[in-house]
């Protein structure tokens, strides 16, 4: 249960001026995060290809297929689609931190307002949580 002032200090945290960045830590930052973007993005292209040429193959070449095979191409092609919409939200969250960057909020915890440390940051360049907020997310 959180006390009403441990709210009032979460919320001056939020509202309080971010620590500054210099620009050219923004435009490193800016720059890892668009290549990063574009990775994903090439990775989503070639799965959808990937998924197509499959999809092209199994519908000429399911004679004779018996239930097991059937069941077999079924569970790969939903295996596929579900990395494509990984990949897909994997983009989502690098574009969300973009736009955090363009407003200031990033490296900043989205739930407490307080800065989440440079290490979680270069291992999780798209993190909008404190190591201890997603703690706490996880055990939910």
């Amino acid at each position: 249960m959180v006390k009403p002032a441990d709210t009032k200090t979460a919320a001056s945290r939020k509202s309080a001026p971010k620590g500054t960045r210099s620009a050219a830590e923004t435009e490193k930052i800016r720059a890892a995060l668009s290549a990063r973007r574009e990775e994903l993005t090439i990775e989503h292209s070639q799965t959808l290809t990937e998924i197509t040429v499959l999809q092209r193959d199994r519908f000429t070449d399911s004679a004779g297929d018996d239930q097991a095979d059937t069941g077999t191409k079924t569970f790969e092609r939903e295996q596929e689609i579900t990395l494509a919409n990984s990949i897909l939200d994997r983009i989502s969250q690098v574009e969300r931190a973009l736009e955090r960057l363009e407003e200031g909020n990033y490296g900043w915890c989205e739930r407490c307002g307080n800065p989440i440390p440079v290490e979680r940051l270069a291992a999780f360049p798209s993190a909008t949580l404190c190591v201890t907020c997603k703690q706490l997310e996880e055990r939910r």
